[in-house]
């Protein structure tokens, strides 16, 4: 993120603390009180999973991934992209950029497209806190909706790049 969008967005969080605390400085307590133990619930298992994933790709180099889920590969590997997708937790800034050094090793755009997609919207690995905060329904819901919405995505990108190659 560009240094100065991270400081506006700052300055406009300060702004809006500043602003709540003026109008009812009791109210702002509570609401930070109960900010700072959702962090604290969420921070410890989200580190974790990030160090895990981290170290899992690294064990994986691109060239590996590339041929499981190349342009050759088919169903088969839209299936793999998309089950690798929904299991990894990577963060967008790093998601992009990896879906680029990919495509450049020989993985195929549609693959390519489910594996990112997925990656996104899918959290099987965040599934137990999303669970906590919205209920199992709700939670594998949405898994789902996500998920089918990232075969939609592919099929979008067959199709755009059977017509225009």
């Amino acid at each position: 993120m560009d240094p100065t969008t991270t400081f506006v967005l700052w300055g406009l969080a300060a702004a809006g603390l500043a602003l709540s605390w003026s109008r009812d400085p009791g109210k702002t307590r509570q609401a930070l009180a109960k900010a700072r133990a959702s962090a604290k619930t969420v921070f410890a298992p989200l580190v974790t999973v990030i160090l895990l994933v981290a170290l899992a790709l690294t064990a994986l180099p691109p060239s590996v991934l590339s041929r499981l889920v190349g342009e050759e590969s088919g169903l088969l590997g839209v299936l793999l992209a998309s089950v690798a997708g929904s299991v990894t937790l990577i963060p967008g800034f790093a998601a992009f950029p990896m879906a680029k050094m990919l495509l450049e090793n020989g993985a195929g755009i549609i693959q390519v497209g489910v594996l990112v997609s997925t990656l996104m919207m899918v959290g099987v690995v965040t599934l137990p806190m999303e669970r906590a905060v919205f209920g199992w329904r709700a939670a594998l819901g949405r898994n789902a909706l996500a998920y089918g919405h990232s075969f939609l995505v592919g099929l979008a990108l067959w199709l755009a790049f059977r017509v225009w190659p």
